[in-house]
């Protein structure tokens, strides 16, 4: 063999197929995968199609034999007004039993301005739904803008119209809600017994409260520091715990300064001067 020859030899080299064969392997697997689960959704939707069918007619033919609506009960209503109520059920007797929607129904009750909380279950034998209210409660009044807005237990404003019968705990000021509940809770951790006793919380400048106990008209205006007033108000209570400070005849006292309490005396006192004083 020649030398010429030897190379030609050399430059002769079987064509790799494994790699096209891999290719083409692979994209018929991935082919027929993608076939296979197109066949088994459609195959599972006619299969849930027809089960729905069949559940739609046993529902029917359920309502028509017996399941039928008798009557409606509502407890817990006391603010919440049955047109409101009827307006979301929009059911009538003889309605299918089996038809109603109970998780929509609590859904849009709980929607309702005085609302809390609902339980909405069916009662079968006679076919009542049962549902009950659990309405808010009002812990405040809300004045901003010579308007009032009812605060529930947690500090939100419910929107609705509100007509307190008895006094109620008056909140005043700009972003007052959003910051009320970490005044009443340092209240509480201090003495829960001066809860009841606080009747104005006025939240000044967007920054502190201004207080009033025990009487809405005659009762002394506490000026609580911006920061760290759960400190201000310890020394508050604990000073009318041993000498009744709220008690006497003051106007205001003031606790913005961190090592000193001002009083102003109340006109008429054998002590007024006409001056705050330093304590």
């Amino acid at each position: 063999m020649t030398e010429t020859q030897q190379q030609n030899n050399k430059l002769i080299k079987m064509p790799l197929l494994w790699p096209a064969r891999l290719r083409l392997t692979l994209f018929m697997l991935l082919f027929i995968a993608i076939i296979a689960s197109c066949s088994i959704i459609l195959k599972q939707k006619l299969i849930q199609s027809q089960i729905q069918k069949y559940y739609d007619y046993a529902i029917d033919f359920m309502g028509q034999h017996g399941f039928k609506l008798q009557d409606v009960i509502v407890s817990g209503r006391l603010r919440t007004t049955i047109d409101d109520i009827n307006k979301i059920l929009a059911l009538h007797r003889q309605d299918n039993f089996l038809n109603i929607d109970v998780i929509q129904i609590k859904r849009r009750l709980e929607e309702l301005p005085w609302v809390r909380d609902v339980t909405v279950k069916r009662s079968f034998f006679p076919n009542i739904l049962q549902i009950k209210i659990q309405e808010k409660e009002v812990l405040a009044l809300w004045q901003l803008n010579q308007r009032f807005y009812p605060l529930d237990l947690d500090g939100y404003v419910i929107e609705a119209e509100y007509k307190p019968n008895q006094q109620i705990l008056l909140v005043v000021g700009e972003d007052a809600p959003e910051n009320l509940m970490h005044l009443l809770n340092a209240i509480k951790k201090i003495d829960e017994t001066y809860l009841p006793r606080l009747k104005v919380a006025n939240y000044i400048s967007k920054r502190r409260w201004n207080l009033t106990f025990d009487d809405i008209n005659n009762g002394i205006t506490i000026k609580l520091p911006s920061e760290d007033f759960a400190s201000a108000l310890t020394k508050l209570i604990n000073l009318d715990k041993t000498s009744a400070i709220l008690k006497r005849k003051l106007t205001i006292i003031d606790l913005r300064l961190p090592d000193k309490m001002i009083v102003k005396m109340r006109k008429g006192s054998s002590k007024y001067n006409g001056k705050t004083q330093a304590l």
